[in-house]
């Protein structure tokens, strides 16, 4: 409760009266009292001995790779002689990387620094030199002209700290592209100078990233979970994000931290200059472009385990958004550029909460997004709370309305519930869709006038849209009420 009432939050609560009146920072501080009073979070840190047990498993892996890939290398010596004839053809073709022979991920840190307070460097080089998975590379980009980061750096006596001492200050994306042009790693990862990894971090994204492979899918990105922590022993307001959500993430960078991204796509990418601040943003929005196109989302990782912690201090965004409101401005562009780069025509509204945002499609969204089927919105509001019309279907099949009981003047966890979204089920009696989807939503409203169950009928159509490889669209501000 104390982090309710801290200066940052009071700060937050008084831009936020001045920006959208005494009603809704009235309803937001309700909102997020009781939201605290509910969240028990504590992180607990992996013990020693889940943590040796991980490095014990990252290096025999390895060591099981090595050993059939040098069984493989005997066979293939053995039957030489056969080969001979074809050795000028074979040299033609491009050589097989290390790591593509079986050698562990090597995942490359970059860190752009400037001027990084030595305790926060001390830490953050703690966080990776704990790790349970050994294989990384991290590299320092400085830009802060000093010698104290440097002699810090030789001071670890680990050659998998690499310090690059920058002769100008490029801005955040120009430090940060040097760093991951010098990465040597198949992955790379991006983290503040200011923060730390969990140590179990790297053996998580590893771990996440073998068990994808052996089903033949080798994703382009992989994310965690967060929470803020306040330097000492306080880690608090966990951010425990959704798989990868189209929409969801053209409404906020919702997939932020931690972040580890394809190395050759990242170098071919890059970060923009212009867009600092956002420049993360930016940069997962033009890597996910591609799920518009031929790419699955399933190459888009999500792994629900909190492995980043986001320092909260006087300075940084985590502690108060509007200490860089320039950040949110130039997620605003980025995704004005990414609309753009589409062929859609839309206009990108601010919200009331800081970095979220609303892309409003010109006319209707239907006619801009071949990708989706329909587009839904709440039920009518019965006693004041939100009748979503979003239903959630477990394992054991068992079917829940999403924001179940939200107060209709609430915004909900991460105030997803005014955000665009991607869903698997949306209530079809708010549904617009498609021209190809008309007749079938005809039938199915036919359906349940005539007494079928319309969480049901609404489930079987959204799951026909979804097979054909629709989205399914819901959206917060379309007008209550049903057809």
């Amino acid at each position: 409760m104390r982090h309710v009432f801290s200066l940052s939050n009071l700060i937050k609560a008084y831009r936020y009266l001045k920006k959208n009146g005494a009603a809704a920072v009235f309803s937001a501080v309700q909102e997020r009292i009781l939201q605290d009073g509910k969240n028990d979070w504590r992180y607990q840190r992996p013990d020693r001995e889940t943590l040796e047990a991980q490095r014990k498993d990252a290096i025999a892996s390895f060591e099981a790779m090595a050993f059939s890939e040098a069984a493989t290398s005997l066979d293939t010596m053995a039957s030489s002689e056969t080969m001979v004839s074809s050795e000028t053809a074979a040299s033609s073709e491009p050589a097989v990387s290390a790591e593509e022979k079986g050698a562990p991920v090597l995942f490359s840190i970059a860190v752009p620094a400037f001027k990084t307070n030595p305790v926060y460097l001390r830490e953050l080089l703690d966080s990776l030199q704990e790790q349970s998975y050994p294989y990384w590379e991290l590299l320092l980009a400085d830009a802060g002209g000093e010698d104290s980061m440097e002699q810090a750096v030789r001071e670890r006596k680990d050659d998998r700290i690499r310090y690059i001492r920058l002769e100008t200050n490029e801005g955040i994306a120009g430090n940060t592209n040097a760093a991951i042009c010098r990465a040597s790693g198949r992955y790379i990862g991006l983290l503040d100078h200011d923060d730390v990894l969990t140590p179990d971090a790297l053996y998580e994204m590893a771990h996440a990233l073998k068990e994808k492979e052996k089903r033949g899918i080798h994703p382009i990105f992989l994310y965690s979970d967060e929470d803020k922590w306040d330097g000492e022993d306080s880690y608090y307001e966990p951010h425990h994000k959704l798989d990868f959500n189209l929409d969801l993430l053209l409404s906020n960078n919702y997939i932020c931290h931690f972040l580890v991204m394809e190395a050759s796509l990242m170098k071919r990418l890059l970060l923009r200059p212009g867009f600092d601040g956002a420049q993360d943003y930016d940069l997962v929005l033009r890597a996910s472009a591609d799920v518009l196109r031929d790419k699955a989302e399933e190459l888009c990782v999500h792994i629900p385990k909190v492995l980043y912690h986001w320092r909260c201090h006087k300075e940084s965004t985590a502690s108060n958004p509007a200490s860089k409101t320039y950040a949110y401005e130039a997620g605003r562009r980025a995704l004005e550029d990414f609309a753009k780069n589409q062929g859609w025509n839309v206009r990108i509204h601010d919200t009331r909460h800081l970095g979220f945002y609303c892309m409003e499609f010109l006319p209707d969204v239907l006619s801009q997004r071949k990708d989706i089927a329909a587009a839904a919105g709440p039920l009518p509001s019965v006693k004041g709370k939100l009748i979503s019309g979003i239903y959630d279907t477990d394992q054991q099949g068992n079917t829940k309305m999403r924001y179940q009981d939200l107060r209709r003047s609430f915004s909900g966890y991460m105030h997803r519930a005014v955000l665009l979204q991607d869903v698997e089920t949306a209530d079809i009696r708010t549904m617009q869709v498609s021209p190809q989807w008309q007749s079938a939503l005809d039938h199915a409203l036919r359906q349940i006038r005539e007494g079928a169950d319309p969480i049901q009928t609404s489930i079987h159509l959204c799951k026909e849209m979804r097979k054909e490889g629709f989205r399914i669209l819901w959206d917060p501000c379309r007008k209550e009420g049903t057809h």
